[in-house]
Formats: C-alpha cells, structure tokens, sequence
C-alpha cells in the first residue's frame, strides 16, 4: 500500500496565482468570417482599404445646390432656383448642376457634380419647376464628404480588440468579411471517483453514490470564461484509468481540470499522477476552501487538478483559473462587482488560511445591506446558489462581528438582493404563496432556524409550526392549521392507527430532526401517551425506533422507498406521494415578521397577499 502524504508546504493565494499565470494557455488563431465573429478577440490589425463613405453624400433631405447661389437667402426674399432633377440613395447623378440650378436628394444619396452643399427640406418650397430657399448654406453644410467615416489606410481596429455589435459593424462598413481572431483555449474536465454518476443515471444511494456535479458546473464556468468546454467521461479512483484519461485529455486539450482525488490520502492519485508523467508545481495551498488544489503540467498541456467538493472546486475556479482562462482567450480581465454590507452575525475562522466566506444579502428594515454566512460546507450544492457572493478574509482574520463592515465580491453583476427573506417551517401551501412573490428567498430549516434568524435580525420574516413559539418582538401575518399524523405504505400492511402501533408493534419510524416544529408535534404527542401509560418513560422510548430525516417530506419518501414502516408527515405530503395517511391532529403555522420590517416593502406586499386570500 502507498504511504500517506501529507500536506507540507501549503502554497498562499498570490503563489497559487503566479503559478497558474505561469502556465503556457495560448491556443493560437484562426481565420472566420464575420457573422461567427461575435465576441471573438482580434489577433491582428485591421486597416481600412476603402473611404468610408466613397463618394460625397448628402447627409439629408433637401436640395444639392452651389452654396454661392444661396448667399442672398432670407426669410423674407428666398432665393428661387430651378429644380433640375430628383437624386436617390443607390442612384449614380448623370447631370451637374450648373449655375441657379438645384437637385432634390434624398438622404445617402451621391451629391451631384458642380453641389457642395445641400438645404434642408424644411426651408424651402417647391412650385412651378422651381425651389424657393428662405436660408443661405455654407460649402460643405449638410454634406458627409468621402471617407469622413473612414479614410483609406486607417488603423480600425487593433489586435486584443474584443467584437461587439458595435465593431462588426464597423467592420461591415469597410467590406471586411472576415478577420484573424484568438482561439480560445480548449479545456478538458475530468471528474474523478468511484463515487460518482451522471445526473441521468440511476443512483444507488445506499452504496454511496452521488451524482456527478463538478463536470457541468465546471463546463459552464468555463464557457463564461471565455474558453471551449470538453467534457471527459469520471473515471474511478483508480491510476491507470486516471492516467489514460489525462493523456487523452492532454493531448486533445490546451488545458486540463479535474476535480477530486487532489487530496494527501492513499485513495487521492492525482498527485502521483502528476508527478511520475508530467511536472507537479504546486500541491496544497493555504486557501479555504481549496486545500488540495494541485498545478503542474501534464503532456503538452497546463493542468489543474480541483478540489472534488462543489464549493470549493467552482471558487478556486473563480478566483484563480477563471482570470487565466479569460487572458489566454485574449478577454479583458473582469472586474469584480462588488458591494459594501454590514454583517448580520458573527463568523469565526480558522487562523492561518485565507479564506472567501460564502455570504447572502438582505437589506434590513432601514434600507442597510446586511450579509449572513452561507456555509453549509464545501460539498453542499444548495451553497453555489443561496449564496450572492463572498467575502475574501485575510489568512490573519479570526472573526468577523455583527456590524462589521466587508466587501461583497458578487457572482454577477449586479446584487440580487431578494424583496422578501424567509426561514423556518416547510409547507406546500407556503411554497404555493412563494410562488406569487417577487423574488423572494426562503431558507427551508425548520422552525427553530427561523426563530434564530429572525431574533439575530438575519430574517424578514419566520415560519413556525407546532409547539415552538414565535420570538417576542414580532408580529403575526398570518396562521392557518394543517393536519399531520403518520405516512404508511399502501394498504397499511401493519394495520397502523396511532402511536400505540409503532412502539408495540416494533415498526420503524422515519421522523424530522429536531428543528422542525413537525417534530414538536411529535414529540408531544409522545408525551401524551406516556403520560397515558402506567410504564416508565424510558421503557417507551426504547421500544419506540427511529431514523432522524432534515426535511418535513424526507419521511414520507422513506416510507415510499421501502426504508422504513411509517413515517411523520402532513397529510398533503402523504396525498401527494400517494401512500396511505394516518391522521394523528392537527397543529398551528404562524408566519411572523420581526417588528423593526413590518414597513419594509416585501413585508408589506406579503402582508396584502396573505389578507387577500
């Protein structure tokens, strides 16, 4: 067996940067025509070779004319010329206008031999074969002369130049069809463990499997970053198919990223890999999260090896191979949207580590930004999405306190800052309500959670159900009953009618953690029945076995799946997964806001919804 490595030397954030700048990313250039040019970078200068316009060209509607007849024109005594023909757009002059002479022109049309300057329409009158001008022109007034857009040898546009609309057009102008741009580089992704399948694949979950993450959300990180995303098939733990993987993909590829197996462990062959076939620059970095972030070279390609958590993979991405991706397509660096916010609670790290804390915005009662930590952990994926941005904390920082001041680093542009936020009690009639809302943001933890949020003054509003109490400083919206019992399989095999038949009859009982007022309810119901029985206490709830679920249906898709007899759920949930409902009473669900965002416009646009219905 392979000894265990362990991490020494952890490399910092600025020679992680420096080491993946170091990597050769340059894929070279190509020749396409204008239409599949959008968003491509010039590699070259492109010079005009035609005047833009080619010819002099009335710049609008009027009439050509010799500007020295026009000299004596007024108001109150026009100069009257005769009209010698009508010019159009597209249409080559075959007469000059001599001497007392004028031509109508419409806008872009050619200006006739023997005009330099054209009258607007509006200070004329035309009768008789004659116009009347009541306003004297200048040479060259209301005329674009030839290549007063582009002169013939002009530098247009230079190489680095990125094409927007705005410079295709250009480009169109001077009869370019097609110019030499940049080749993005070629990415490969490669995601590593016997773990993991596709997302369109059946899972086993009770042999730990997991479904595949990082291949796709690594592809469309590359994309956004300018480069061409190809997606290689996971492959196992093992370091003969990781090696003809990586070969594969090195020599299709300008640059490699896997994802997992970067760690120090005997499973973790990356590393080994690397080092035996190619050049292994750096392994670990003192970057959380990140740690096993590996960069080396691998064949004739750049390589990164990622962490395998989502989290942690998708921000060394951001902040470090994204930037390097983005120059070797020849794309600007992009800067970071930011914005200032005070923190909602306390956050402590580790010391020693650089770290980029995954936060949430909300704007309190007042209008002020706060920012609330959302770190459930770097292999939780709800993080990518619940969080707005981060927060890049010095490796010497051990604490950040309520009220203090940070930076937001935003994923996109602009802040997403949700109208209404929310946390407690899960229930399909509150995911029904919002659904009608503007995008609100609700964090589904169970009614403890939301009773902690909303006296941390993190939350707008909480849900909560059974026996758990509403804080003291708020205000109830509204509150209505739902009823709850117990989910058995259909047709009820164990012919459950109460609480009585799951502790005699030795059944087990999927139930909700301790944060849900669904397990309140339960929870006293037990009591009850103990109170109700001459045995001790103790004796019932060792008879009585059960599996701990995080989600108020978790339960009840136990029962569905055959994981355990009973479980406790609403008595919606049990109707929507069609098994069989045991009604055991029915409880209360308040929806309260915290007294200092009663006026706060999410709030009250709740407010009016709930009144409504």
């Amino acid at each position: 067996m392979t000894d265990r490595r362990e991490f020494r030397d952890l490399a910092s954030g600025e020679e992680l940067a420096e080491t993946i700048d170091s990597l050769e990313l340059e894929a070279g250039t190509e020749r396409v025509s204008l239409e599949n040019a959008r968003g491509r970078v010039l590699a070259e200068r492109t010079t005009a070779e035609i005047d833009v316009p080619g010819f002099d060209r009335a710049a609008m509607d009027g009439y050509a004319v010799r500007a020295g007849d026009t000299v004596d024109a007024g108001e109150v005594s026009p100069v009257e010329l005769t009209v010698a023909g009508t010019l159009h757009a597209g249409e080559n002059p075959t007469e000059s206008i001599e001497a007392g002479e004028a031509i109508e022109i419409s806008t872009g049309a050619v200006l006739p031999p023997g005009a330099n300057a054209v009258v607007v329409i509006e200070v004329t009158s035309e009768r008789d074969g004659s116009v009347a001008i009541r306003d004297a022109v200048t040479p060259g007034e209301n005329v674009m002369p030839a290549g007063a857009d582009v002169a013939a040898g002009r530098r247009v546009l230079g190489p680095g130049t990125r094409l927007t609309p705005r410079e295709l057009g250009l480009l169109s102008a001077i009869g370019c069809d097609a110019v030499t741009v940049r080749e993005p580089p070629t990415v490969g992704i490669i995601s590593t463990g016997d773990e993991l399948v596709r997302p369109d694949d059946t899972l086993d979950s009770a042999a730990g499997q997991i479904h595949d993450v990082n291949s796709y959300t690594i592809a469309a990180a590359v994309e956004e970053a300018g480069g061409i995303a190809r997606v290689y098939p996971h492959v196992g733990d093992d370091e003969g198919s990781i090696a003809d993987t990586l070969t594969q993909a090195a020599n299709e590829c300008d640059l490699v990223l896997s994802s997992g197996s970067t760690s120090a462990s005997t499973m973790d062959v990356i590393y080994r890999v690397i080092e035996q076939r190619g050049e292994l620059l750096l392994h670990g970095t003192a970057v959380k999260p990140g740690k096993p972030t590996i960069v080396g070279e691998f064949e004739d390609a750049a390589y990164i090896g990622l962490p395998g958590y989502p989290v942690s993979a998708l921000t060394i991405f951001r902040v470090f191979v994204a930037p390097a991706i983005r120059a070797a397509a020849g794309l600007p660096e992009r800067r970071t949207a930011t914005v200032d916010a005070d923190m909602a609670t306390r956050a402590r790290f580790e010391e020693g580590r650089r770290r980029f804390l995954p936060v949430a915005l909300v704007e309190d009662g007042v209008g002020r930004t706060l920012a609330y930590p959302v770190d459930k952990g770097s292999g939780a994926t709800t993080t990518l999405v619940d969080a707005d941005g981060v927060v890049d904390v010095s490796a010497q920082t051990a604490y950040l306190d309520p009220e203090e001041s940070v930076t937001v680093e935003l994923f996109s542009a602009a802040a997403a800052i949700p109208s209404l936020l929310g946390a407690g009690e899960g229930d399909p009639h509150l995911w029904d309500l919002l659904d009608q809302l503007d995008r609100p943001r609700y964090l589904a933890e169970g009614s403890r959670t939301g009773v902690r949020l909303l006296e941390d003054g993190v939350t707008d509003v909480a849900v909560i159900a059974g026996p758990i109490e509403a804080p003291a400083d708020s205000e109830v919206l509204d509150s209505w009953e739902r009823e709850w019992g117990l989910a058995v399989p259909t047709g009820n095999p164990d012919d459950v009618t109460g609480l009585d038949d799951l502790i005699d009859g030795d059944l087990l009982v999927a139930t909700v953690d301790s944060q849900w007022g669904l397990a309140g309810s339960f929870d006293a119901a037990i009591g009850e029945l103990v109170n109700s029985r001459d045995e001790a206490q103790a004796t019932l709830q060792r008879s009585l076995r059960t599996i701990e679920t995080r989600s108020f249906e978790s339960p009840a898709r136990r029962v569905v799946a055959g994981d355990a007899d009973a479980g406790v759920t609403l008595a919606e949930t049990a109707a929507d997964l069609d098994v069989t409902f045991v009604s055991l009473g029915t409880e209360r669900v308040e929806i309260v806001a915290a007294a200092d965002r009663l006026e706060k416009a999410g709030v009250r646009i709740l407010r009016d919804r709930l009144a409504s219905e």
